[in-house]
């Protein structure tokens, strides 16, 4: 499954998609299929707009985003866990120290909460998610990033085998049980917290939304917008990916609804 799911996601975000299209409208060409070519040709087109030019992919992360809101006041938890992503593992292991990526915020708030909660047990989870791992895992690299800011890192627990959310929810689930770490606050982005919520539902432990990492305002419309592109595609092929894993965890039983709730 956690193959079939990279595969899957290579071929189908957008930018790959409409990569395979121009090619499918190459091939009509030379072979004659003049219809199929501009088809082809014209629906590549058409999402190469979409994701450059356009709000779509924030209109689409912001319900995302929206549907678990941040408790206020900061509840007491005797764990903060943190699902990883939020390093560039190749750069920090080639060169040591911790370096952050577009999900860094979550481990910026892990370590603002370590502070706010000093008791707090700290549980890092997440492995080289590629098809061949070659890399550091982040708790490993999280453990640099404590000591650095002097945070204890006796605190710290590492689940370093999760390839993806699921594994993230049930090693996790399995560790929490195990040292009786409850409530723990769960961390991540929030554009990842409906997914990551209901494949934690389905192991049966229960966990306090901490959402971060926001991409979006909350207030977007669906409007031009050529003057960041790549931002654009990055958003639009954040949500794909998202509103994909939903449907698809929903359909394999890994989350028992749909687009889970509060």
């Amino acid at each position: 499954m956690f193959v079939v799911s990279k595969l899957y996601w290579l071929l189908m975000q957008p930018l790959s998609l409409a990569f395979s299209l121009t090619l499918a409208a190459l091939a009509a060409g030379v072979f004659g299929f003049r219809r199929l070519q501009w088809a082809g040709g014209l629906a590549a087109a058409t999402l190469l707009f979409l994701s450059l030019f356009t709000t779509l992919g924030a209109l689409l992360i912001e319900p995302l985003e929206s549907r678990f809101p941040r408790p206020a006041p900061a509840p007491s938890a005797g764990c903060i866990l943190v699902l990883g992503g939020g390093f560039e593992n190749e750069i920090s292991t080639a060169r040591g120290g911790w370096h952050l990526n577009d999900s860094g915020d979550r481990f910026v708030e892990m370590l603002r909460l370590a502070r706010l909660l000093p008791e707090a047990k700290i549980l890092v989870s997440g492995g080289d998610g590629r098809l061949v791992p070659r890399f550091e895992d982040d708790g490993t690299v999280a453990r640099r990033l404590l000591a650095d800011f002097g945070i204890e890192t006796g605190r710290l627990i590492i689940e370093p085998r999760s390839r993806n959310t699921y594994e993230n929810a049930v090693n996790s689930a399995a560790i929490i049980r195990r040292d009786n770490l409850g409530p723990c606050l769960l961390v991540t982005s929030a554009f990842h917290m409906p997914r990551a919520v209901g494949m934690f539902r389905t192991t049966g432990v229960a966990v306090i939304p901490w959402p971060t990492d926001y991409r979006t305002d909350g207030q977007t419309g669906l409007t031009l917008d050529p003057g960041q592109p790549m931002v654009n595609a990055d958003l639009l092929t954040t949500a794909l990916r998202e509103w994909s894993g939903l449907a698809g965890n929903y359909l394999v039983g890994r989350q028992e609804s749909l687009f889970p709730a509060p």
